[in-house]
């Protein structure tokens, strides 16, 4: 009896496994993590902080963007990441300093990932789904937010490293001495 028991339950773990794999609506899946309590605070904070326009803005009509362009800055000190429509208009953007980030941290890739998952979350509000990434600076943050920006829910279409090299232009600084 024990013996026809396990033979059943073998057999159901097989069919069990032998299941088509079902697909997950692409929107479904990339639901980003949430943001750290800290993060999310700060951010809190700084929206409650902002002072009052004293004239009346108009209202423009809402912008809807499918594609457009992600610019990651990321530099020894910081990473900015901003995200802009095809014709390089600001849609979002986001900064370690703006995260919460302080000092060395704000360098750190851990920060880039967060800052670009706060670039992402606005710029959502407005449609966007498909980027070209254009990179920045030397910085350690480079990398984890392109990760960043696929992880949250865009489609990366195309990486391009835009950062500037001299080609001998000003006059080196006389070494030191010591």
């Amino acid at each position: 009896m024990t013996e026809e028991k396990n033979i059943e339950r073998e057999t159901n773990e097989v069919i069990k496994a032998e299941e088509p794999a079902k697909f997950v609506d692409s929107e479904a899946e990339s639901t980003p993590e949430e943001l750290p309590e800290e993060v999310k605070k700060k951010l809190e904070k700084a929206k409650t902080e902002k002072t009052p326009v004293k004239g009346k803005r108009k209202k423009r009509g809402e912008k809807k963007v499918s594609s457009g362009k992600a610019y990651i800055k990321a530099t020894y000190n910081n990473t900015i990441v901003s995200l802009a429509d095809m014709n390089g208009n600001t849609v979002s953007w986001a900064s370690a300093g703006m995260a919460g980030f302080k000092g060395a941290k704000k360098s750190t890739p851990y920060a880039a990932s967060i800052v670009t998952r706060i670039a992402v979350e606005k710029a959502k509000e407005y449609g966007l789904k498909e980027v070209m990434v254009f990179v920045k600076g030397v910085g350690t943050g480079r990398e984890s937010a392109v990760r960043a920006l696929n992880a949250n829910g865009l489609i990366v279409t195309q990486i391009k490293d835009v950062t500037s090299m001299p080609h001998n232009g000003c006059r080196p600084k006389k070494p030191r001495r010591v």
